[in-house]
């Protein structure tokens, strides 16, 4: 027991949690965790945690909420396997720049290289696939830890952090007065980085002299939140500006100067022709990788380079860079606008080039999107939720068949984060519970999960979750038996020996209606439509099954399967 003037360890977690305006954490219970879960019982704190039914999906939820409120997300699980269960989710986050919080209890110090039960390193194990992380050994210095941690999260490239929280740590005292948060550091990005002012001249000169340029947006201006700096710029110079995957939401892909997605996955031949023919690109927190660039191809190498980029290894990895402005996105482009106003420019023809690379991706689109063939056609699917979702919904989709055909097809009304799919590392089974941590921080809108039926079984089991919080989710299903990016794989670079690939038909209907979810089977095209609609306006989880055509046999916007 502790004197009354103190917490314990537990306690002071909570408190810490509570300083930095948690409102939500996403967990799982465990042994080790029993003196958190107490604590968090007993004390007064404004925070309502999820119990999830696997530790992978809370860190999934922690993602999605993170994406969409502003502020790191937090996650929790206990030992052992808890924490091995634990970890893919921050992977992804600490790849994709998400700030997610991952606390894991463990065994007590006392116990270590006794063969305890659930004994693991920890710090060892996380170490590699996040920003920071650190064990609580001592009980002392855990506020100090958490506020390093929160610091750690939010600032410079934002990332995935972890604390290991042993079971004494939890039961030892914490001197009250050391429990309090650092106030810059509750969202993100924070204590950000502004450009150095030779580097925005140089820039400011180059973009003036340009005549074809492009701009690329990754994923940092979403993050950075500089949707009205971005269309400022763009509408100074009359550049066309397209984004990657990650950076739809950069800007409205209804505005004039938006080309939609470039890349291998979700670009095609007219947004990829926009790009291959500027005599100047810019990319714009994006990291210019593989899929992006299309094996750094496009822009073919040679082309002029201003990279503007958070993290400082990211200018010039790739491509050789003229200019390197290594700063906040909205803070860069915000400086160049200010510096471009007093310049002479280029007609640059920016609208134009757009409106074309549109009209040719919309002719290829429009057929596919009206077939009545059997199994459905992706692309149908995309136009009908196109036509049914209110502006500001909120779209999930895991990597395999849903990606490319969002990315591609679907055109984002609004600028701002309503697009969410894992594209640092893939792993199945992402999208339900990003989409209910997504929900969670953003209730006023509906969300909608999209997943091929490998993924489905990913993650069924948190439909219980799902139905237990009553989370008015739709999930579609495009169910197709196979795991159909590795089956185009095979189809085109592997001779069609299609070997392990293929498995069974589940009716997922069934499945989810079992959890409780309200559910439909469609196999009609012509029953699409009004079946989704049915289920976008129930009051509760739905799910839609969707019996697709399969990626290898279908037009997907996919310039390469294999490398």
């Amino acid at each position: 027991m502790t004197d009354t003037n103190q917490l314990t360890g537990a306690e002071a977690m909570v408190r810490m949690l509570q300083a930095y305006g948690v409102r939500h954490m996403f967990g799982l219970c465990g042994d080790t965790t029993l003196p958190f879960y107490d604590a968090l019982a007993r004390l007064d704190h404004g925070i309502t945690h999820i119990l999830t039914r696997d530790e992978r999906h809370a860190a999934y939820m922690a993602d999605g909420y993170a994406r969409v409120t502003g502020r790191p997300g937090v996650c929790e699980g206990p030992s052992g396997g808890g924490a091995t269960y634990i970890l893919p989710g921050l992977v992804e986050a600490n790849e994709s720049s998400i700030p997610v919080l991952a606390i894991t209890t463990d065994v007590a110090t006392t116990s270590r290289g006794r063969y305890p039960l659930t004994e693991l390193d920890q710090p060892a194990l996380f170490a590699p696939v996040t920003k920071w992380c650190t064990a609580l050994d001592s009980a002392a210095r855990l506020p100090a830890a958490v506020r390093q941690a929160f610091r750690a999260m939010t600032t410079g490239r934002p990332g995935a952090v972890h604390l290991a929280l042993p079971f004494d740590t939890q039961k030892a005292p914490v001197d009250p007065g050391e429990v309090w948060a650092d106030a810059r550091h509750k969202t993100y990005p924070a204590d950000r980085a502004a450009p150095d002012s030779d580097a925005i001249q140089a820039a400011a000169d180059r973009l003036a002299r340009a005549e074809n340029a492009v701009i690329v947006c990754g994923g940092g201006p979403v993050i950075a939140g500089a949707f009205a700096e971005l269309a400022a710029l763009a509408e100074l110079l009359d550049i066309p500006v397209a984004t990657t995957v990650s950076g739809q939401g950069a800007i409205a892909e209804t505005h004039p100067l938006a080309v939609g997605v470039i890349g291998s996955n979700g670009g095609v031949p007219a947004t990829r022709a926009v790009l291959d023919g500027a005599d100047l690109v810019v990319f714009v927190g994006c990291r210019a990788g593989s899929v992006t660039t299309e094996r750094w191809r496009s822009p073919p190498p040679g082309t002029p380079i201003i990279h503007i980029d958070a993290d400082p290894m990211v200018p010039g990895a790739n491509y050789d860079t003229e200019i390197a402005i290594c700063a906040d996105a909205k803070l860069a482009l915000s400086a160049l606008v200010d510096t471009m106003r007093h310049l002479k420019t280029q007609p640059q023809n920016g609208a134009t080039r757009a409106r074309k690379a549109w009209i040719d991706k919309h002719a290829g689109f429009a057929p596919l999107a009206a077939s009545t063939d059997r199994p459905i056609r992706p692309e149908r699917v995309i136009r009908a939720l196109q036509d049914l979702l209110d502006d500001d919904a909120t779209l999930v989709a895991d990597p395999g068949t849903p990606c490319p055909y969002v990315s591609a097809h679907y055109r984002w009304p609004r600028a701002g984060r309503h697009f969410i799919t894992n594209r640092a590392h893939g792993a199945l089974g992402y999208a339900l519970a990003a989409a209910m941590g997504a929900h969670v921080g953003r209730p006023g809108v509906k969300t909608v999960a999209l997943m091929g039926d490998g993924s489905f079984n990913f993650c069924c089991g948190e439909l219980e979750t799902l139905v237990r919080y009553n989370m008015p989710i739709t999930m579609i299903v495009f169910s197709n038996a196979t795991f159909g990016w590795i089956k185009a794989g095979q189809n085109a670079g592997f001779g069609q020996r299609f070997y392990n690939v293929d498995f069974g038909r589940t009716d997922h209907a069934a499945v989810a209606q079992a959890f409780g979810v309200r559910s439909w089977r469609v196999e009609d095209p012509g029953a699409l439509t009004g079946t989704l609609k049915s289920a976008l306006a129930h009051d509760g989880p739905s799910l839609v099954d969707v019996i697709a055509q399969p990626l290898h046999e279908a037009a997907a916007p996919v310039s390469e399967w294999i490398a």
